[in-house]
């Protein structure tokens, strides 16, 4: 599979993997192994870096083996967003990892529904990008709103395939296609990245049949009954999906094709 260009980052693997949510930092480690990602995701707030034990997440991954995403999970404003962001990059500097600079911008409207916050996000996605972040965009499967993430100078746009750790999958696969078309307008090869509500493995290859670059998750994985065999599930699902995409599949039709031509037919008659 080629690679993945998303600003200055270039990834082998288009599955990129969360680290919340699991019942231990060792189930996490195996699952990430499993999954085969190159790229980790991780929330910044620091209640979330440190488990019941007094553990850090970031000493169960292997940082010279991934490259961190830091996101700004549990943000509800622009102002909030940006500074986590912020730590992040530092954090980041400290330890040495190649994830310094670039950011999972989520700007969240509600702890209901966890839908994103399209004017924070904006405004947010604005800020870093003039403080030089690399912002891929968490968004609604709202094309408009994905483009102007586009026009404020995200790298790429994460339209969200359901509710944040919903399970339900690509609800509206026609909107996912929209924002796709939209934004790879004039741009081909910009990434576009389906994240959120995925359940499991055919959710992830359905996204990737329609276009997407690649698909971030988590609670698929660190909630199912076996984590590290839907982790494996989840990395054979994104290949296959991508090369479906890129065989092209065949169009949909009303009544039934057969697979060998009737005319020709040779007919036996016993006895003749």
């Amino acid at each position: 599979m080629e690679n993945l260009k998303i600003g200055k980052f270039e990834i082998s693997n288009r599955l990129f993997v969360g680290t919340g949510k699991y019942g231990t930092y060792e189930i996490m480690q195996k699952a990430l192994d499993a999954s085969a990602c190159q790229v980790v995701t991780v929330a910044v707030r620091r209640e979330r870096l440190v488990d019941a034990q007094g553990r850090s997440l970031l000493d169960f991954l292997d940082l010279s083996r991934y490259i961190i995403l830091p996101n700004t999970a549990g943000c509800f404003s622009a102002e909030d967003a940006i500074r986590v962001a912020m730590l992040g990059r530092e954090l980041l500097k400290k330890q040495g990892n190649a994830g310094a600079g670039w950011v999972k911008l989520e700007v969240l409207g509600d702890k209901k529904t966890l839908l994103p916050d399209p004017v924070g996000t904006l405004e947010a996605t604005r800020e870093l990008v003039k403080e030089g972040f690399t912002v891929l965009a968490y968004t609604s499967d709202d094309p408009r709103s994905a483009v102007r993430l586009k026009e404020a100078g995200a790298a790429s746009v994460m339209p969200a395939g359901s509710p944040i750790g919903s399970g339900q999958g690509i609800l509206n696969p026609l909107n996912i296609s929209l924002c796709l078309e939209l934004l790879k307008e004039g741009d081909a090869r910009f990434p576009v990245i389906v994240d959120a509500g995925v359940g499991t493995a055919s959710d992830v290859t359905i996204a990737m049949e329609l276009g997407a670059d690649g698909v971030l998750l988590n609670t698929g994985v660190a909630h199912a009954k076996d984590p590290v065999k839907m982790a494996q599930a989840m990395r054979h699902a994104l290949e296959a999906g991508r090369l479906s995409y890129q065989a092209g599949r065949i169009g949909k039709k009303r009544y039934a094709t057969a697979s060998s031509p009737f005319d020709g037919v040779i007919s036996y008659i016993p006895g003749e």
